[in-house]
């Protein structure tokens, strides 16, 4: 069956079944209590391969990266893993255990291939019809992982993951919690492109099992190509994978700050803001530190759950490297401006140094706010 006389079968039937059918979307707003964070893959199952590395420990690390990160932050906050080490949990076992924990948020973690060497970048997926050929051909590569489990036919009623026919029935109608899954799939991909500089493949949907059977607002996070040389070698180093952990973690905070109705504010963390000058061997350049009083815009170069010990190959060739603590984690930053052009020149210069992630970050009188905010507060 083509593609799209599989969408055109499903949205007829989708609109017969859905005749009077209603949400409440109101009942779903709420304290954000449990989180399930379910590593793809692991044991047999490797996932897809790099030149040198598998999905299956990709996905692991980025994983128990991002709990500690929510569970240094949030001590009242229910952080469960599918799994914390290299075993084998089938695709039912890790709805069950969200369900069964009646988590707030499921949120799974992957790393993507492609034929193609050359393509790259980040994308999340909700639970939903395949848009596209390539969305299917996804969902087809995850939801395979069945086969490798034990009476894979009788647990899941003779699913096909190979086979366009069997998704129609999986997705007559869509999750009650497509709308709050989106929502935090698009700020999962939003802190990627911009705070992590990664290229933006978008939100997407698919008919994708692990999804399927949660309960609750759930996403699938394709964190970058390992298939892509480049991008493997950030997917597989315990920078690309913190930045990778912290952009989540962030997501996180905005949408449970969000869910729980909480008023915004510029400033982003609660917490306030400490900043450290580095100590810097006399043989090499010399780091110091500028207080940051009234507006100030800085280069954010990293973001580590510990303390950065190689500064000088890490930063070389830059100059002002401070550091500042927030939400649990370790920030490093590079210079300081009082203007936007500034900060500007400051974030290519890091650039060229090689620190392609880098990305402007403000700050009023010691308290971070957003870079946004700050270019208001000039405008006389």
């Amino acid at each position: 069956m083509s593609l799209k006389k599989f969408k055109l079968t499903s949205i007829l039937i989708c609109c017969f079944l859905s005749f009077g059918y209603s949400q409440n979307e109101e009942s779903f707003f709420g304290k954000l209590r449990t989180v399930v964070i379910d590593a793809g893959h692991g044991g047999k199952d490797v996932g897809c391969l790099g030149s040198a590395s598998y999905e299956k420990d990709v996905a692991l690390a980025i994983s128990l990266k991002l709990g500690k990160y929510l569970e240094d932050t949030y001590k009242n906050l229910n952080v469960i893993y599918t799994r914390k080490t290299d075993v084998f949990v089938e695709l039912h076992e890790r709805a069950r255990i969200a369900n069964r924990a009646k988590a707030d948020l499921f949120i799974c973690i992957h790393a993507n291939s492609n034929d193609n060497k050359a393509a790259f970048g980040t994308e999340t997926f909700v639970m939903g019809n395949a848009d596209s050929d390539a969305n299917l051909r996804a969902a087809q590569r995850e939801n395979a992982t069945i086969l490798l489990e034990d009476n894979h036919e009788e647990r899941y009623e003779n699913f096909d993951p190979n086979s366009p026919e069997s998704y129609i029935a999986m997705t007559l109608v869509q999750s009650a919690y497509q709308h709050q899954s989106i929502n935090f799939a698009d700020k999962v991909q939003s802190q990627f492109r911009e705070r992590v500089g990664r290229k933006d493949r978008g939100v997407k949907m698919a008919p994708l099992l692990v999804l399927h059977q949660t309960t609750m607002p759930s996403v699938l996070i394709e964190t970058g190509f390992l298939t892509n040389k480049e991008e493997e070698k950030f997917l597989t180093s315990e920078l690309g994978q913190d930045y990778l952990a912290s952009a989540i973690y962030r997501a996180f905070k905005e949408y449970k700050d969000e869910m729980e109705g909480k008023s915004s504010s510029i400033v982003e963390d609660s917490k306030e803001v400490k900043t450290a000058s580095i100590n810097q061997p006399e043989t090499s350049t010399s780091y110091t530190h500028q207080k940051s009083e009234g507006l100030v815009f800085k280069v954010q170069l990293a973001t580590t759950a510990s303390k950065i010990e190689d500064l000088e190959n890490t930063f070389k060739g830059l100059e002002e490297i401070d550091y500042y603590e927030a939400g649990g984690l370790y920030r490093y930053t590079y210079g300081s401006a009082t203007n936007i052009e500034a900060a500007n020149l400051l974030e290519k210069k890091a650039k060229s140094t090689g620190h392609t992630d880098a990305f402007i970050v403000a700050f009023l009188n010691g308290n971070r706010i957003a870079v946004g905010e700050a270019v208001k507060l000039l405008k006389p």
